[in-house]
């Protein structure tokens, strides 16, 4: 039997999503909790993994059990057994041949800045700091030379293991909301730290040191390199993968049924 869950986190205290060996990692704390739950030892296989401080809104994971338990079980089971940080929103029974990863059709990422000249406190977990005033429309303006299919080298971290560096921007988009400034973006796939590279070049846009074309000018290089620096983690969150309409999962990770991005494989 294959189980799908949707789980949101507090990335803060956690060294990332993947199981490691010398820190605590998100990947654990959920295959610890639903072991119990099953009472046999269970692997998780999710959506998109996240770097450390990184949250998320809807992770998607998919499990193999021999253990009969109904939706109920599964969540609230879990979520008992897991920190404060961590919780299950959903369990769908699912195909066999249904993939967290390799079934997802597109991913969305959201990033907040809270721009002002005084550091955050309240917030200071789920946002990252900009004190210099930023002009979020030539940053939206910029991030438009993204669009569409691209070799994304020039954002993508030394260390990505992705076989190559295409991937397809379907969406993205940078707006303020009082003293906040979001950055929203979807593609089938992400390189890794091909988001917080991304912001980390606008913000050099939204202070004007940099023309609104010169992210244009970035992706055509296709070097790291001579792009911004990678913004902080905490300002990041993984809002959830997209699966087509034939999975029969919850609304909030389900495609429109127009929409079919491409398929592309994660790092």
């Amino acid at each position: 039997m294959r189980v799908a869950l949707g789980i949101e986190y507090d990335g803060t205290d956690f060294f990332g999503w993947q199981r490691l060996g010398h820190g605590p990692s998100v990947q654990a704390e959920v295959e610890s909790a639903l072991s119990f739950v099953a009472n046999h030892p269970v692997e998780v296989t999710c959506a998109g993994r996240t770097d450390a401080g990184v949250h998320a809104r809807c992770q998607v994971v998919h499990f193999d059990t021999a253990a009969e338990r109904d939706a109920r079980a599964w969540v609230l089971g879990a979520t008992t057994r897991l920190p404060r940080a961590l919780a299950v929103l959903w369990a769908r029974s699912v195909p066999d041949d249904f993939s967290a990863r390799f079934s997802a059709r597109a991913r969305r990422y959201r990033y907040v800045l809270l721009n002002r000249a005084i550091r955050p406190a309240l917030e200071a977990r789920f946002v990252a700091w900009e004190r210099v005033p930023l002009d979020s429309s030539a940053m939206h303006a910029a991030a438009q030379a993204l669009l569409g299919e691209h070799d994304f080298s020039s954002f993508r971290a030394v260390s990505c293991q992705a076989r190559h560096a295409r991937r397809c921007v379907t969406e993205i988009s940078v707006r303020r909301d009082g003293e906040h400034v979001v950055v929203e973006i979807e593609a089938n796939a992400f390189l890794h730290h091909m988001v917080r590279n991304i912001v980390g070049s606008l913000l050099e846009v939204g202070r004007g040191e940099r023309p609104v074309a010169w992210i244009a000018e970035l992706l055509a290089a296709r070097d790291r390199n001579v792009a911004g620096i990678t913004a902080m983690p905490q300002g990041l969150t993984f809002l959830g993968p997209k699966y087509p309409a034939q999975w029969n999962l919850p609304p909030e990770v389900t495609l429109p049924k127009q929409e079919h991005p491409s398929a592309n494989e994660r790092q």
